[in-house]
């Protein structure tokens, strides 16, 4: 397994460890701390830095849109800005990769940036139209969010680096 994939697994998922013990035993009100979206993009800037050429896609944007969750449940935004700042929040996420795509971190035809975007527009749908779970936002706005968030994606990671370094493996092997 590659050390930095293997350092990057083990960052997502000590983070999101420490993400759910912070949820568990501190309990910070979502309501006054709305971060669980903020705090899940960090994570995953943090774990990016480890290995440029994953994560950096979704940590940029994750990032940005929970600045802007974070201005908009935190009540420093009047309402007629708000759709405003979530597009600017989306035009500021796409600008680091675009420079990482330059740096050769990021594919041309790298489809994540869409899917994420349409992933925010059917959740604020969702949203106005009041079809989410009555915990859905106190979940997106704790720790908890963050917790699972980092620590199942540590988990993916480290299983796909697994698979790809026996596949490696079986290709030497022929």
């Amino acid at each position: 397994m590659d050390t930095r994939q293997r350092r990057q697994a083990y960052t997502l998922f000590l983070l999101g460890i420490i993400f759910l013990l912070g949820a568990w035993l501190v309990q910070p009100s979502p309501a006054k701390y709305p971060v669980g979206v903020l705090l899940l993009g960090v994570g995953m800037l943090i774990a990016a830095l480890i290995n440029p050429g994953r994560l950096v896609i979704a940590s940029c944007l994750t990032t940005a849109i929970g600045i802007a969750v974070y201005f908009t449940f935190t009540g420093q935004l009047p309402g007629n800005l708000v759709f405003p700042v979530y597009i600017l929040a989306l035009g500021i996420g796409l600008l680091p990769i675009a420079f990482a795509a330059r740096r050769g971190y990021v594919g041309r035809g790298a489809l994540s940036p869409a899917i994420i975007i349409m992933g925010v527009g059917i959740i604020e749908i969702l949203l106005a139209k009041h079809l989410t779970p009555a915990g859905f936002i106190p979940f997106m706005l704790s720790l908890w969010l963050p917790g699972l968030g980092l620590l199942i994606l540590g988990v993916i990671y480290f299983l796909t680096s697994l698979h790809s370094e026996s596949g490696k493996a079986e290709s030497n092997q022929g």
